[in-house]
C-alpha cells in the first residue's frame, strides 16, 4: 500500500524546494507509517511514505535505476497480485532483481514495456515514473479505481498525490471548491476525472496520463466492454467458483498479518469461507472482525434496508469456518464523537460523508489495525454480481437517472433539505446529476441481438461498476488507509469483473434473487442462514442517543451564526432538525444534522474558498 506525492516543473531545480517536496510527502504519512522517502534530481521530485506489505526489507521507495547515465525513478501504491508470475517473465527477458518485492517488478515491467506495463498488472495500484530519458511522467492508475490518484496541471509541469491533501500542500495549489465542486460532491456519483478542487484532476480508473515538456496526453488502456457470453448456468457458476478461488489465493499473498472483514452478508461470507479453506490447506487460520453497536441485536427494529441484525449471521459464518474472529462493539458516544467526525473528513477530503456508517467504518479499521496489516473486503459483490433492492425494483429500472438515487429518495427521504434555497437553487443538482447520467449511459455498448429488458440490465450493471462503486472504494481506501490498514477487494479483479458483467441477466438472478451466481458459486462453503439471508446494507446504529447527540452538536453550530456552513445550511431548517423529538427523527432530519456537521468539520479543516454563484 503507501502514499504517494510528486512534483514536477520543466523550469526550475526542484532541489531548492525540498521543504515543500517534504510537506507534500508528510501530508501521507497515514498512508505510509512504516517509513518515508523523496527523490529529488532537476525538474522532478518524488515523496513516498511506506506501509511496508511484502518484502519488508527491501522496498523502499522511491526506487530508482540508472540507464546509460539517466535516471528512471518510480513512486508506487498498492498491490500487483501477479508479480511472481511477471518477475519471471521478466528474469527471462534478462532484468535482474534486487529485491523481493512488487514494486521492483513494476519498475522493471515499465522499463521492459514501457506504458504498456498496466496492461501486464493484475491489482490494486497508483504510480508515477519520472524518466529522464525522455524528460516525462507517466501516471498509471488501477482498472476498477481501487486507489485513488490526483493530479494539478501548472504552468510549466505537473503536481500529482495519492489523495487532494497532498497536492494542496503545494503553495501552486489553490484551496477553490467552486459548484461544480460542491455539485460532485452532493450528487453520490462518481463522475469519472472529478476532483472536487477547481484545478485539480483525478487520473482515471484504467487510465495512462503522461506528461512531458510539450503538453499532457491521456491513453485508457482498460475500460468495461460488451462481449457475448457463451456459458449456460453450470458453465457460468463453475466459472465464478474457478476465478473467486484464485482471486483470493493471489490476494491472501503477504508478509505481514491477514484478516477478513466479516458482515454475515453472502459477499464477506463467501470470500471468508474461501480465505479459511485456502489458509487450512496450509495449516493456517483466518482472523476476521465484524462491527457492532451496543445494544442492536437485542434491541434491533426491522426497516425496509435492514430485515435482521448482522451479528446472528457473523457468527455463523466464524463458526462454520473456524475463523480466529472478534466482534467490535462500538456506542453512539464514539460514534458521534466530533474529534472522530474530523479524522472521517481530514481522511476523505470532501465536504459530505456519510455519517455514523463512516464512523463506524472508520473505528472498526483502527480496531483492527492493532493486530492486522492486510484485511480484504467484500466491497463491491452488489455491484458486480447484482445485489441491490434498485436491480429488482421496477420504479428504480424504469427512472431515467441513476437507480440507486430513486431508492435513496424512498429510504431517506432529501437529505439535501438541510440546504439553503438560495444555494439549492444555484446548485441545481438535478440538471448535474441528469447531464451525468446522460454522459454514463452513451458509454455503454450493446450487444447484438440483445433484448430491451436486458439491454436495460446492462446499463443498470454498467452505472453500478463505473459511477457507484467508485464512491464505495474511495470510501474504503480512505478509511482505511487513514490508519494504516491495507484493505484489499477480491471481488473487483477485473477478469471476475468483466465476466460477470457479460454474463446475461437472466443468468446473474436465474433463481429471482439477487447475486444469484455468487450464491450457488459458494453454496457448499456457506451456513444454511447466510445462504437464504436477503441482502442487507452495511450496518448503521439504532440507539436514539447518537441523534440526541447530533442535534446538541447542531445546537453548539447554531450558536455560532458567523459560520460560513450558513452559506450553504440553512440555518432555520437545521433549528427544527435539533429541537425535533429524537427517539422519533427520521432518516431525512438525522442525515440532514449529519450533512451540517460535516461541511461545518469541512471548512474548519480545510478552509476553503467557496465560489457559490
Amino acid at each position: 500500500m503507501c502514499g504517494i506525492t510528486g512534483w514536477i516543473s520543466y523550469q526550475r531545480d526542484l532541489r531548492t524546494e525540498q521543504s515543500t517536496v517534504d510537506a507534500m510527502t508528510e501530508t501521507m504519512a497515514c498512508r505510509g507509517p512504516d517509513d518515508r522517502g523523496t527523490w529529488v534530481e532537476g525538474p522532478a521530485a518524488l515523496g513516498h511514505r511506506r506501509l511496508a506489505i511484502i518484502d519488508l526489507p527491501g522496498g523502499r521507495q522511491p526506487m530508482s535505476v540508472r540507464e546509460a547515465g539517466t535516471t528512471v525513478a518510480l513512486v508506487y501504491s498498492g498491490e500487483v497480485y501477479n508479480f511472481t508470475e511477471l518477475r519471471k517473465e521478466l528474469i527471462s527477458q534478462g532484468h535482474r532483481f534486487t529485491t523481493d518485492s512488487d514494486t521492483e517488478v513494476v519498475l522493471h515491467g515499465y522499463l521492459e514495456w514501457g506504458e504498456a506495463v498496466a496492461e501486464h498488472l493484475n491489482g490494486m495500484y497508483a504510480f508515477a515514473v519520472w524518466d529522464q530519458r525522455e524528460q516525462k511522467l507517466v501516471m498509471i492508475r488501477d482498472r476498477m479505481g481501487i486507489k485513488p490518484f490526483y493530479f494539478y496541471p501548472t504552468a510549466d509541469g505537473v503536481l500529482f498525490g495519492s489523495e487532494p491533501k497532498a497536492i494542496l500542500a503545494n503553495p501552486l495549489a489553490a484551496r477553490t471548491v467552486t459548484l461544480d465542486g460542491l455539485r460532485e460532491a452532493f450528487a453520490f456519483v462518481k463522475s469519472p476525472g472529478h476532483a472536487i478542487w477547481q484545478g485539480m484532476r483525478e487520473v482515471e480508473p484504467g487510465t495512462v496520463v503522461t506528461v512531458r515538456p510539450e503538453g499532457t496526453r491521456t491513453h485508457v488502456y482498460w475500460s468495461l466492454e460488451t462481449r457475448p457470453h457463451s456459458d449456460d448456468r453450470d458453465g457460468s457458476v463453475a466459472r465464478v467458483r474457478e476465478l473467486l478461488e484464485g482471486i483470493v489465493r493471489r490476494q491472501l499473498v503477504a508478509d505481514v498479518p491477514r484478516c477478513t472483514l466479516l458482515s454475515g452478508g453472502l459477499d464477506s461470507s463467501a470470500m471468508t469461507a474461501l480465505a479459511a479453506r485456502e489458509l487450512a490447506a496450509e495449516g493456517g487460520r483466518v482472523r476476521s472482525f465484524a462491527v457492532d453497536f451496543v445494544g442492536q441485536s437485542e434491541n434491533f427494529v426491522p426497516d425496509a434496508l435492514r430485515a435482521t441484525p448482522d451479528t446472528p449471521y457473523v457468527h455463523d459464518v466464524a463458526n462454520s469456518s473456524g475463523t480466529e474472529h472478534q466482534d467490535i462493539v462500538l456506542d453512539s458516544h464514539q460514534l458521534a464523537d466530533p474529534e472522530v467526525r474530523a479524522r472521517v473528513i481530514r481522511a476523505r477530503d470532501l465536504p459530505v460523508a456519510m455519517g455514523d456508517m463512516d464512523a463506524s467504518l472508520y473505528l472498526l479499521f483502527k480496531a483492527i489495525r492493532r493486530q492486522s496489516t492486510v484485511a480484504l473486503s467484500g466491497e463491491s459483490a452488489d455491484e458486480v454480481f447484482g445485489g441491490y433492492q434498485q436491480f429488482f425494483d421496477p420504479a428504480a429500472r424504469a427512472a431515467d437517472t441513476f437507480p440507486w438515487l430513486v431508492q435513496f429518495r424512498q429510504h431517506f427521504g432529501d437529505e439535501d433539505s438541510i440546504l439553503s434555497e438560495d444555494f439549492t437553487t444555484a446548485l441545481d443538482l438535478d440538471s448535474y446529476v441528469q447531464d451525468s447520467y446522460r454522459q454514463a449511459v452513451a458509454e455503454i455498448q450493446r450487444l447484438d441481438g440483445e433484448s430491451d429488458f436486458e439491454y436495460r440490465m446492462r446499463q443498470i450493471c454498467h452505472l453500478h461498476l463505473t459511477r457507484f462503486v467508485r464512491v464505495l472504494l474511495d470510501r474504503k481506501d480512505r478509511m482505511s488507509m487513514a490508519v494504516g490498514l491495507e484493505v484489499r477487494v477480491p471481488y473487483c479483479d477485473h477478469r471476475l469483473v468483466e465476466y460477470v458483467y457479460n454474463t446475461p441477466w437472466r443468468l446473474k438472478s436465474f433463481d429471482g434473487r439477487e447475486k444469484s451466481l455468487l450464491r450457488e458459486a459458494t453454496a457448499d462453503l456457506l451456513p444454511p442462514s447466510v445462504y437464504d439471508r436477503v441482502k442487507s446494507p452495511y450496518p448503521s446504529t439504532q440507539d436514539p442517543a447518537y441523534a440526541v447527540a447530533l442535534q446538541n452538536q447542531v445546537k453548539e453550530l447554531l450558536d455560532n451564526p458567523a459560520h460560513r456552513v450558513f452559506d450553504m445550511v440553512s440555518r432555520e431548517r437545521l433549528t427544527r432538525a435539533a429541537e425535533s423529538h429524537a427517539p422519533h427523527i427520521g432518516q431525512a432530519s438525522r442525515r440532514g444534522l449529519e450533512t451540517a456537521l460535516n461541511l461545518a468539520a469541512w471548512i474548519d479543516l480545510y478552509s476553503p474558498h467557496l465560489t457559490l454563484s
